[in-house]
């Protein structure tokens, strides 16, 4: 099974280093996408490069999506591909993991409405504003979309995604 990781400029080294060795670890092959084919910088500094652009991958070919919090969020809202990829995820029902400000990328993609959703504090009115049910907890999971509040709930998150992937929601 492939998940991919999104990835751009000030991501959440920590949102993104987790769940890509704990999904290898569960035997998930792991692919990193950008919005291009390049290398992108964590909030420290951290360097990874994409493994492949935006452009060039399909929801068909993904079994899930992990998208990092960070401020690199703010960023993949801005890549129409990065939307469509997200929307068509949420249409094939395949799971989205999206921790701390992720929840920007599914407002932008328009796929909060009417679902039960949590993240960064700071991006609470924005959820609610877009329509989503915003619980303060440290895992929410409405259908195919798993959520978390921020790095302090990385063992929670990344397992959520997993018992989705398993179905064992």
């Amino acid at each position: 099974m492939k998940v991919a990781i999104l990835v751009e400029n000030l991501y959440d080294e920590r949102e993104f280093i987790y769940p890509y060795y704990r999904l290898q670890e569960a035997n998930y092959e792991v692919v990193v996408v950008g919005p291009k084919s390049e290398i992108y910088r964590s909030k420290m500094g951290l360097e990874v490069k994409a493994d492949i652009g935006a452009e060039a991958i399909k929801a068909e070919d993904l079994d899930a999506l992990v998208i990092p919090g960070g401020y690199a969020p703010d960023r993949l809202r801005r890549y129409s591909r990065i939307l469509e990829l997200v929307r068509r995820m949420d249409e094939l029902g395949k799971p989205i993991g999206a921790i701390c400000h992720a929840g920007w990328v599914l407002i932008s993609a328009g796929i909060v409405s009417g679902r039960r959703l949590t993240g960064y504090y700071s991006i609470k009115d924005d959820l609610i504003n877009a329509g989503a049910v915003y619980l303060d907890e440290p895992l929410v999971v409405d259908r195919n979309l798993v959520t978390s509040r921020g790095p302090y709930d990385l063992k929670f998150w990344v397992k959520g995604i997993i018992n989705v992937l398993e179905r064992k929601d």
